[in-house]
């Protein structure tokens, strides 16, 4: 397996991660806060719209994702009481502050945030497994958005 290992310094380094990410689902359980360790980690099943080894309807791979440096998560719109609920991440924003600190946003589908109060830019994208075809290929309807 040699899957995607990727590092975020920066916003142009998010957006990019951000590209990678989108349409990943993961279920609300499978995110951390780990705030002794100051580190926000996820497992996801991301897809992977470079197309690693896919077919007509795509593939997906069991990702981690983590940042560091982070000092508060906040959420809103996330059914935090089912840790079996499954949301589907469209996007990572970063709002920068002062000296490297600010907010990433993970923007969910339906109206949902997780906000990360950071230190700076610092995550981590890593594909744990091979890839595995996909059950459908997201879609997105521009009209209503």
């Amino acid at each position: 397996m040699s899957g995607l290992k990727l590092l975020a310094e920066d916003e142009e380094d998010l957006k990019i991660l951000s590209a990678h990410l989108q349409d990943a689902v993961l279920r609300v359980g499978d995110m951390v806060y780990l705030p002794k360790q100051h580190r926000f980690a996820a497992m996801m099943n991301r897809f992977c719209w470079e197309d690693c080894g896919g077919n007509q309807t795509g593939v997906r791979v069991l990702c981690g994702l983590h940042f560091d440096g982070v000092l508060k998560v906040q959420s809103a719109h996330v059914r935090q009481d089912n840790p079996n609920a499954v949301v589907s991440l469209l996007a990572i924003d970063f709002s920068p502050d002062q000296d490297g600190a600010g907010s990433i946003d993970l923007m969910l589908a339906g109206g949902g945030c997780i906000r990360l109060s950071v230190e700076c830019v610092a995550a981590t994208l890593r594909d744990m497994t091979d890839p595995r075809p996909a059950v459908s290929r997201p879609a997105h309807d521009l009209e209503h958005s």
